[in-house]
């Protein structure tokens, strides 16, 4: 798992670690700046967690005044990973901003603010709501946390929407015909629904069928 710099320190929030470990997986930290082929050759999976927003020129706009932008070190890096990772056919798993960045690494773009830039009556920022899905993993109805102002706007080359909120943002997304690649805009890692706990088990079993 990639983890931010915060002056003097490397930060993640230990809900990530935790839930690896629950679901039989030991997690790696990984601080930006490391050689992504190197990464990619050592770990068996990716987690991308959740962060700040990606800077819109990724996908040629300006930035909406309510952003507070990841440093370009992190998201360039994270793209990076993802890209060497994919190439030696390993899982990947991205969280909120984890699965955004997904997005426009495959060359999709974002919604920078849900609350100016979509007609929706759905607060995403707090509390929870319904998602729908058709897929193994996510077909049926769930109730999922929220706590993001951005969202997938135009997918990225390949992309699938797996799931769905009620106002049709998009809350999942897979790559059908790769081994394991799945985002997700909520946090599973704060969860410990059967959903959640599928998810981290599916993303662990899938890096242990690498080794």
């Amino acid at each position: 798992m990639p983890i931010d710099r915060e002056g003097e320190y490397l930060r993640l929030k230990y809900h990530y670690a935790e839930a690896v470990m629950k679901a039989g997986g030991l997690p790696l930290l990984t601080p930006h700046g490391n050689d992504p082929l190197s990464i990619a050759e050592t770990i068996d999976g990716l987690l991308i967690p959740g962060g700040p927003d990606i800077d819109p020129s990724y996908f040629g706009e300006e930035p909406h005044p309510s952003l507070e932008i990841a440093p370009r070190e992190r998201t360039d890096f994270e793209i990076s990973v993802v890209k060497a990772i994919m190439r030696a056919g390993k899982p990947v798993f991205g969280i909120c901003y984890g699965m955004q960045l997904i997005n426009v690494a495959f060359g999709g773009s974002l919604y920078q603010d849900i609350g100016s830039q979509c007609d929706t009556a759905i607060d995403h920022r707090s509390g929870y709501h319904r998602i729908t899905g058709g897929d193994s993993i996510f077909g049926g109805e769930f109730m999922v946390n929220t706590s993001h102002h951005q969202a997938v706007r135009g997918l990225g080359d390949r992309l699938e929407v797996c799931a769905a909120s009620d106002d049709q943002l998009v809350e999942a997304i897979c790559l059908s015909d790769y081994p394991f690649l799945v985002g997700v805009q909520w946090h599973p890692e704060r969860s410990d629904d059967a959903l959640s706990m599928n998810l981290f088990r599916r993303f662990v079993g899938a890096a242990y069928a690498c080794k």
